[in-house]
């Protein structure tokens, strides 16, 4: 169903995570990528939101940090925390206009957005601001089994048509010119603990802000059934986190 985006916005605006994630998961595949221990990185964290994972790339990381994201309200919150961290810019762009110069990155990080692209597209738009050898780390949709309930399958077959298995997306990354490196499955913790229980502690007064209009209520609504198919089915579909390097020019 399609909101008024700017309710979207405000719902999330003030949640520590606009997605599933979790700081160990962002530890884990840095260390999956090689990257930890390395000097003056310049790293784009696109899609960023208010900022988890690019946090824990500034504190694990002696890096230049990009924080790029649609939306002011959600770099406003970043900005507040980054003051305590250092080596954070952040920059209100879209993902597919981005500014960076060619072969400028020494990563590209995207948890959970890559989506708004489509997997395809985004990989092959950035590949190109990465330096030779750089490194692609993004979380994506992606199912869990060979098969699924049909309607599970319909369902996200309409939502994001790109869905698909991780030998389906490793395959995407190596015809666009990436060599794969590692990649595992966010545990349910990540979904429920980290984004959808905090989520759902914000409904009350998010409807409370919005006078409880028909408009919040339907995105309340939207959001738990959201949650009560994650619930039902998680054993079908996540996240994968894909780490790959760059091969060629």
């Amino acid at each position: 169903m399609a909101h008024d985006l700017q309710l979207v916005v405000d719902l999330h605006a003030d949640g520590a995570r606009q997605g599933p994630g979790g700081d160990d998961e962002t530890t884990l595949a840095l260390t999956l990528a090689g990257l930890p221990g390395k000097s003056d990185l310049k790293i784009a964290d696109i899609g960023c939101g208010t900022g988890a994972s690019t946090l824990v790339l500034a504190r694990e990381l002696e890096a230049q940090i990009t924080a790029v994201d649609r939306f002011d309200e959600f770099l406003t919150g970043l900005e507040t925390a980054a003051a305590d961290v250092g080596g954070i810019t952040t920059l209100a762009a879209s993902m597919d206009a981005l500014p960076f110069a060619a072969a400028s990155l020494d990563a590209i990080w995207s948890e959970g957005a890559i989506y708004n692209m489509g997997f395809a597209a985004g990989v092959q738009a950035w590949r190109r601001f990465l330096k030779p050898d750089g490194i692609l780390a993004v979380s994506e949709l992606t199912w869990l089994t060979h098969q699924r309930p049909a309607a599970l399958q319909t369902f996200w077959e309409d939502e994001y048509p790109e869905v698909d298995t991780a030998s389906a997306k490793f395959a995407v990354l190596e015809r666009c010119g990436f060599s794969p490196v590692g990649y595992f499955v966010l545990p349910e913790r990540c979904w429920l603990e980290n984004y959808y229980d905090p989520l759902q502690a914000r409904f009350a007064n998010f409807l409370e802000r919005h006078a409880n209009s028909p408009e919040a209520q339907a995105v309340v609504a939207d959001h738990t059934h959201e949650i009560e198919r994650y619930e039902r089915h998680s054993s079908f579909f996540g996240y994968g986190f894909y780490i790959a390097r760059k091969v060629g020019g």
